[in-house]
């Protein structure tokens, strides 16, 4: 009896000895299974940044053309003040009292062309500055021309009735005078001369006293 139980135990023992073995088997495959998952998730991830970074940088080089295709680099990073000595671009845009208008509709006057919106500060600070300009010097020659940047007609006219605005106000809803000026921000202001070629530009607001320095010497 004692070989027969003896025997029993054994095998017994083998065949927990075997399933043991094959537990610790499947055990250990389990862990390279999920080792081999987190391993393929991490090159999915690396993969899906990879590829984000390059859509951003397409993205980036998208919008540089864009802007490059409207003037010279050293325009763009220079601003207004590279404009000098160059010809005056037009476009035809709504005017806010109505109809269309350009800034070729004031070649022959001294322009000062000024890019603003409702919602930038400095330029409610400065029109009436600019409106006062305009009615010092406008039996002179000059006409102040203020382009709207992307607004309403009823914002923009909100904005100018409420600072009795008088001069010609264009609505640049694309924004196209805003591109080819070189505007870093807003206010920018840009003179042009009778023929139509610009004199001087400006970034950011300015005072009675310096646009006055700007336009007296060309009269």
């Amino acid at each position: 009896m004692n070989t027969a139980l003896t025997q029993r135990t054994t095998a017994s023992d083998e065949i927990r000895a075997h399933f043991s073995g094959h537990d610790s088997s499947v055990n250990d495959l389990r862990r390279h299974g999920t080792r081999f998952r987190l391993q393929k998730m991490e090159r999915l991830v690396n993969r899906m940044f990879l590829l984000a970074g390059c859509g951003a940088a397409l993205l980036v080089v998208v919008v540089l053309i864009g802007v490059y295709s409207q003037g010279s680099p050293t325009q763009i990073s220079a601003g207004p003040s590279a404009l000098s000595g160059s010809r005056a671009q037009s476009f035809s845009v709504s005017r806010l009292n109505g109809g269309r208008g350009s800034l070729d509709d004031f070649r022959g006057h001294f322009v000062v062309l000024n890019l603003w919106a409702s919602w930038c500060p400095p330029c409610r600070a400065e029109l009436p500055d600019l409106r006062r300009l305009y009615d010092t010097y406008r039996a002179r020659n000059v006409v102040v021309v203020a382009v709207n940047e992307g607004e309403s007609a009823e914002r923009a006219g909100e904005f100018a009735r409420a600072l009795r605005v008088d001069f010609p106000i264009l609505l640049d809803e694309n924004q196209s005078y805003g591109r080819v000026y070189a505007a870093l921000g807003l206010p920018t202001t840009v003179i042009i001369n009778p023929a139509g070629t610009i004199v001087r530009g400006f970034d950011g607001a300015l005072t009675f006293d310096q646009m006055k320095a700007a336009v007296a010497p060309l009269l």
